[in-house]
């Protein structure tokens, strides 16, 4: 059941979803520039840091999923929305003992740079999901290439390192280019998925549990998102379901190494 914090959150959620119209709707995200650091005179600490880039000798550059024979999941979440909303699940999360990987918009870390330690005190996992969270393989390659790295600064910046992982926004799979980008930029794999649990369109949290629930198989790289109430509202169902199969969820790098 959907805990008090995510129900008085749900009325101001923002949607954080990975469609492009939603995007449009809200108009151009703004650059509101790096949070400051204390080299900058800025106030904020770095948080615990981060995992470097996760390297996996053997595994391709775009990851699907993990080992079919493994007894665990990795839940990613795409990291934009209302904090409320996103504190909210990953207290659900920690509840169920459970890890997951957070996928951050490097826009959203400027208005919202506590949450890269909120996440990581948690036991969590921090990644990058580019700075606009805009059609990343429709850009030029220097547009693409500043929308990894603008969000691998922020990330640097709050945590010490770029994060275990690159993850393409508004896209499945990232096209060769922007893998090889993703490369340049520090990341040896680009994140992907074999479930969606097309929570970004707000079905409801039943709609969301039996996606998952359905597709989900050992191994399974699953996508969901932080800012909408039905998937904090859902993952506690989810997290029971995947209990009552065997499978633990982890995250991504547990998962693959």
């Amino acid at each position: 059941m959907l805990r008090a914090a995510a129900s008085a959150a749900a009325a101001g959620a923002l949607m954080s979803g990975c469609d492009p119209h939603r995007d449009e709707e809200r108009g151009p995200a703004r650059d509101a520039g790096p949070s400051p650091s204390p080299a900058d005179g800025g106030t904020h600490r770095p948080a615990h840091a981060a995992r470097p880039p996760t390297r996996v000798p053997g595994l391709p550059a775009q990851i699907e999923n993990g080992p079919r024979d493994a007894r665990a999941v990795a839940l990613t979440f795409h990291g934009r929305g209302d904090p409320k909303l996103a504190t909210a699940l990953l207290g659900e999360a920690e509840r169920a003992g459970a890890r997951i990987t957070v996928l951050v918009v490097g826009d959203w870390l400027d208005a919202q740079p506590q949450m890269a330690r909120r996440i990581l005190d948690g036991g969590h996992e921090l990644g990058n999901h580019t700075l606009h969270h805009r059609d990343i393989c429709a850009l030029p390659a220097a547009d693409a290439y500043a929308e990894i790295t603008g969000c691998a600064d922020r990330l640097r910046r709050l945590t010490g390192t770029i994060g275990s992982w690159f993850r393409p926004s508004q896209t499945r799979r990232a096209t060769d280019l922007v893998t090889q980008l993703a490369r340049k930029a520090g990341y040896p794999h680009v994140l992907s998925y074999d479930v969606d649990s097309l929570d970004a369109n707000d079905p409801g949290a039943p709609a969301v549990r039996r996606t998952v629930l359905d597709a989900v198989r050992p191994g399974s790289v699953v996508s969901l998102h932080l800012g909408h109430a039905g998937t904090v509202a859902a993952l506690p169902p989810i997290l029971d379901g995947l209990r009552r199969r065997g499978l633990r969820a982890v995250t991504t790098t547990e998962l693959v190494t």
